[in-house]
């Protein structure tokens, strides 16, 4: 199914002259759009908490205004809800709700509140997203840089009837035009494709894969270092091959060796039982199951979360991966 991509003839960045945008919370996505709407020209106000280490920091930036979440959420405009997802259903009902103005618009860089319903805006104001797809400092340096990272929009309630422009008039002050931007039709989309990347593909299924090619050889009684060679270190070459030209691109630029051993063993890797375990994933994301978890998890202080991170720092291969990485590091030469 092929999808429309918009530039910057698309959007008009006028729609924001004049408007108050208050950005809430200035970590990775917050720096990185709060400073690219500021260089664009847009009057951005930043909501924090007063004298902490953000405010701190965005005032050392400079250029914006830098309040509480209260006074920037009155009389703004447009409000960015860029805090983390289990914060912002609580930050929401504590600051937003009863300082948001009749008319202004909601936005969201991820839609986990939104579609499962931990925050419902009223029917008076405009919820749309405006998601970057790439990490905050790779958008701001894609930005300096004269360019943009690519983004996806949507619209979820339209009050005011202006709510596609004002999302486009975000995404073309991030500089995501210049790249491309594509919209989808509600947050659903967005919220439960992206959790399921994370959990099956990006962030857990190819450490799990990594982790186990590096066991699995250094149980064979092979060498750490060269396993983590082998199993982790090179995945991030195939991954940019991958990227720039696609699998067949890939493919290609490997060896026949390669090309053969690959296509006919891999799936003994992945596997159906494999597959039926990225089925269940995706079944407990559309469910709730998945939300209804990680609220209790956040409501517990995080403690599975933090007991399973410490296992992890305290695995071999992160002890390997420390010495590998210190070979890439550029040292000055001894002196005589």
């Amino acid at each position: 199914m092929s999808m429309k991509i918009y530039h910057e003839a698309d959007a008009d960045l006028g729609v924001l002259k004049g408007k108050k945008i208050a950005v809430l919370g200035y970590g990775a996505q917050g720096r990185a759009q709060s400073l690219c709407f500021r260089d664009s020209g847009l009057d951005v106000t930043i909501g924090v908490r007063e004298n902490g280490p953000s405010w701190k920091k965005a005032k050392e930036d400079g250029g914006m205004h830098v309040t509480t979440i209260d006074d920037a959420v009155k009389d703004a405009d447009v409000v960015l809800m860029l805090l983390p997802d289990e914060v912002q259903p609580d930050v929401y009902h504590d600051h937003v709700a009863k300082n948001l103005k009749k008319g202004a618009a909601l936005d969201f860089a991820h839609g986990f509140a939104i579609t499962y319903k931990l925050i419902v805006p009223p029917k008076d104001v405009d919820v749309i997203m405006m998601a970057p797809k790439a990490p905050g400092d790779s958008e701001r340096k894609a930005f300096v840089e004269g360019f943009g990272v690519p983004a996806l929009v949507c619209v979820q309630q339209n009050a005011t009837g202006k709510a596609r422009d004002i999302v486009m008039a975000l995404a073309k002050g991030l500089g995501s035009t210049r790249a491309g931007v594509f919209e989808v039709d509600n947050f659903d989309i967005e919220t439960k494709t992206d959790l399921f990347g994370e959990q099956t593909v990006e962030c857990g299924g190819i450490t799990a894969l990594m982790r186990d090619g590096y066991n699995t050889l250094v149980n064979g009684g092979y060498p750490p270092i060269v396993a983590y060679f082998e199993t982790i270190h090179e995945c991030k070459l195939i991954v940019d091959l991958i990227v720039s030209g696609g699998f067949t691109y890939m493919w290609n630029v490997c060896s026949n060796t390669a090309k053969y051993g690959g296509l006919t063993r891999r799936d003994l890797v992945v596997t159906d039982e494999s597959r039926k375990g990225m089925q269940k994933a995706l079944d407990m994301i559309e469910s709730g199951e998945f939300k209804t978890e990680w609220r209790a998890e956040w409501a517990d202080g995080l403690k599975k979360l933090h007991h399973m991170m410490d296992d992890e720092s305290k695995l071999q291969l992160e002890t390997t991966g420390k010495e590998v990485r210190s070979l890439f590091e550029r040292k000055a030469p001894a002196k005589n």
